[in-house]
C-alpha cells in the first residue's frame, strides 16, 4: 500500500517487512521508518491535516503515528485476525 499526503508533499508506504516509511516526495528521501508492528503492514494513510498516519497490520492491530516525529501515539488492538485496511474520514 502507498498513499500521498493530502498536500502532495509526502508519501507513506506499507511493507511486508513489518515497517512503514514516510517519504519526502521532492527530495526522494525517507524521513521516518515506523517500526513496531509484529506482522506485515497491509495499509497506511495520512490524516486530512497531514499530521498523523494510520497503519493496519497482519499482527491484528492498527496504529496511529505522529507524522512529524514518527512516534507511535496509539496501538489499537482487539481484532481476532489481520487488519487489512485503515483510513481517516475527511
Amino acid at each position: 500500500s502507498a498513499a500521498f499526503s493530502p498536500d502532495g508533499q509526502h508519501v507513506v508506504t506499507a511493507s511486508l517487512d513489518m515497517t512503514t516509511k514516510l517519504w519526502n516526495v521532492v527530495a526522494g528521501k525517507c524521513l521516518h521508518t515506523l517500526q513496531g508492528h509484529e506482522g506485515k503492514v497491509t495499509s497506511a494513510a495520512f490524516s486530512p491535516d497531514c499530521k498523523k498516519v494510520v497503519t493496519a497490520s497482519s499482527d491484528r492491530t492498527a496504529k496511529l503515528w505522529d507524522a512529524a516525529s514518527g512516534e507511535c501515539l496509539h496501538k489499537l488492538e482487539g481484532h481476532g485476525y489481520s487488519v487489512f485496511s485503515a483510513a481517516f474520514s475527511p
